[in-house]
């Protein structure tokens, strides 16, 4: 790690995003050339606002590159078998390629047991028990089955900016299921091949981690937990845990990253929260459609 100060750049999410999103235009052409629609599912349990406009969000992208739009809007009250009765459906319906269960769930569902009912083919989210299994076993090289969003979009946002992680030492802080446990796998892929450490609440001497990285995935959902004193000039800092606060004035939520004000005096590169990987996330849940579609090409 070099000690020198440089000029932050910024890796902008939304720009990455669209420029993939250009990409996957022209392959659904292809698709729908061969007689194929990518069709992407949503269920959306409840009327979170926050769920609610995650949603929208998606089925927007959606309409941007040509993907066919499916949208299951449940009540709160909805039973567990109902759900599954749900999802079945849109198992076995040939105009869906892929769909997600928004999250969180209402208390009264089991969330695991909802996720796993899912066809590991049709898991947009790539967060299927038997396609996280597929990426420990290191089984889906070339990738043909469906590939965490968030990390893989962590990866390809790094990769946009020719940011090499061959030999870096990446620490992740956070060890959940959506981004601290598989961008392990994912960065220490052969494709990728990278050295990781992964931190949590059970790790003794976090700053010392930190100082000693070339790349930090901020993954906590902490607000401003990670100071930017502790982190070597130069680091690459990806922000992607995110905190909502209600504005007492406004009423409005705001958007908080892992990372505390002042990255900018010290990173060479940093993704901003929002902007940064919120956007790749999105693009990422497209790819694996369009990706599960183009299966049915070979």
């Amino acid at each position: 790690m070099s000690t020198e100060t440089t000029q932050t750049k910024i890796l902008d999410g939304r720009a990455t995003a669209a420029s993939i999103k250009a990409d996957l235009a022209r392959r659904v052409e292809t698709l729908k050339a061969h007689g194929i629609t990518p069709g992407l599912g949503t269920v959306l349990v409840g009327e979170d606002p926050a769920s609610q406009s995650y949603v929208a969000g998606k089925h927007r992208d959606c309409e941007q590159v040509g993907i066919h739009s499916i949208q299951v809007q449940l009540p709160e009250s909805i039973t567990e078998d109902e759900l599954l009765a749900q999802l079945k459906r849109l198992n076995d319906d040939d105009a869906c390629t892929g769909y997600i269960v928004q999250l969180p769930l209402p208390k009264h569902l089991d969330t695991q047991r909802i996720l796993e009912a899912i066809a590991p083919e049709k898991d947009a989210d790539g967060l299927h028990p038997m396609n996280l299994g597929r990426l420990v076993a290191n089984v889906n090289e070339p990738v043909t089955s469906p590939l965490p969003c968030t990390p893989k979009g962590c990866i390809d946002l790094l990769e946009h900016y020719g940011i090499d992680l061959a030999g870096k030492h990446v620490v992740v802080v956070g060890r959940g299921v959506t981004i601290g446990r598989p961008i392990g796998l994912l960065l220490t892929r052969r494709a990728v091949n990278a050295t990781v450490t992964l931190c949590h609440t059970g790790t003794r001497s976090l700053k010392e981690h930190l100082a000693a990285a070339d790349v930090v995935v901020a993954a906590a959902g902490v607000k401003h937990m990670i100071d930017p004193a502790d982190l070597a000039p130069g680091v690459v800092v990806l922000d992607v845990g995110v905190t909502r606060e209600v504005d007492p004035e406004t009423g409005k939520a705001q958007i908080y990253g892992d990372v505390a004000p002042g990255i900018e005096q010290v990173a060479s590169w940093y993704s901003p929260n929002p902007g940064g990987v919120g956007p790749m996330t999105r693009v990422e849940l497209l790819q694996n459609v369009v990706l599960s579609a183009e299966q049915q090409l070979s």
